[in-house]
């Protein structure tokens, strides 16, 4: 025993053994999780939200995003691993093995993060029948009756925010202010509903936001860092119910219709007029858009109602994002992303507009008011 041992230890180094000896439970609590909801819902609220914190406690203290770092050098590493490593370890047997493991526990080490992180929060139940909403078909007139009621709030809402000469409301406060009072709202929200974990993290803004807009990802929550990462580029009310996204993903909620329902939720615990308006403006645009194509003259008519300074917003919104509308890198990283959601069960980027389904159907069953 103690032999075999001394030879894993030969060809195998230490942190990828330690990677390799968690892989067997990380395989055990996906299969688990994939056949009982309620152990994925337990998996991931109580054990990881712990590690999902950890992770997100370690990688704070960097005041830059580590997996930005990580995948802005992988093409330097690539670099250095075909010139510099393979070369030198070509002719030595257990230099080659230990380089081989070391690779293979990177892709290990990625599967178990993500299972430990948040592959059981696309496992368990949903958001919608933790808060007792049952999901249904919805009609134009549904639709238009939500949109409406949104309407009117983010309209009174309005009347706090500040606007540029472009039209586009202007955040009153640094992103750091803006964290500290989202993981406020989020901290009152944990109150309110269990399956959020009481986090306090801070979000990370990439560093390369402009070229990023041309991926059209406005933030990604980073498992195998824990880190919640922003796209500061966009718009400022983008920018603030993006923020209020990826933390929802920090915290657990995985599928992204729940994640923006969880963000708009989130948005009005805030006593923040600015941050409440944010999350009414966007759940609107979620709504708006599966009403113009519900019912053109509906959406038309509400669209009407809306106060001249929100749809300023919108107008100011369609000019910053046309030059970044069409490209290859928005086709490939969307590929990308349809194909990751549609494995993990979802209906791929589609589901980022289902939150609409989700407003129409809690305001209707009166577990959902607008209010600015």
């Amino acid at each position: 025993m103690r032999s075999a041992f001394k030879t894993i230890r030969k060809y195998v180094p230490v942190v990828p053994m330690v990677i390799f000896a968690l892989l067997p439970a990380a395989v055990l609590v996906h299969l688990i999780g994939a056949f009982s909801p309620r152990f994925a819902d337990f998996f991931n609220i109580h054990i990881a939200s712990v590690i999902r914190a950890i992770l997100a406690f370690i990688t704070g203290f960097l005041p830059f995003s580590l997996a930005e770092t990580v995948v802005l050098f992988l093409p330097v590493a690539l670099i250095v691993t075909v010139c510099g490593v393979i070369p030198n370890i070509a002719s030595d047997k257990v230099k080659s093995w230990r380089y081989i493991f070391s690779l293979l526990s990177i892709i290990a080490y990625l599967y178990t993060a993500f299972v430990f992180t948040l592959g059981t929060g696309y496992q368990g139940t949903s958001v919608t029948d933790k808060l007792g909403v049952t999901r249904r078909g919805i009609s134009a007139e549904d639709l238009y009756e939500t949109a409406e009621a949104l309407t009117e709030a983010v309209n009174i809402s309005s009347e706090k925010v500040e606007f540029d000469e472009n039209g586009s409301s202007v955040m009153p406060y640094d992103l750091d202010v803006l964290n500290d009072k989202l993981c406020d709202a989020y901290i009152k929200a944990a109150e309110k509903y269990d399956f959020i974990a009481p986090l306090r993290a801070k979000v990370k803004p990439i560093a390369l936001s402009k070229p990023m807009t041309y991926t059209h990802i406005s933030g990604v929550y980073t498992f195998f860092t824990g880190e919640a990462n922003l796209n500061i580029n966009f718009p400022d009310y983008t920018v603030v119910y993006t923020m209020a996204h990826e933390m929802s993903h920090q915290r657990g909620i995985a599928p992204e219709d729940e994640a923006n329902f969880m963000a708009y939720l989130v948005c009005m615990e805030s006593d923040d007029p600015y941050i409440r308006y944010c999350g009414t403006e966007s759940l609107l645009e979620y709504v708006y858009s599966a009403l113009a194509k519900a019912d053109r003259s509906l959406y038309k008519e509400c669209r009407a109602k809306l106060d001249r300074h929100v749809s300023g917003e919108m107008a100011a919104y369609n000019a910053f994002f046309e030059k970044y509308e069409e490209n290859v890198a928005a086709t490939v990283s969307g590929t990308i992303n349809n194909t990751y959601l549609t494995i993990q069960g979802t209906e791929g980027t589609r589901s980022y507009g289902l939150v609409a389904d989700l407003a129409v159907i809690s305001y209707l069953d009166g577990k959902l008011t607008f209010e600015p």
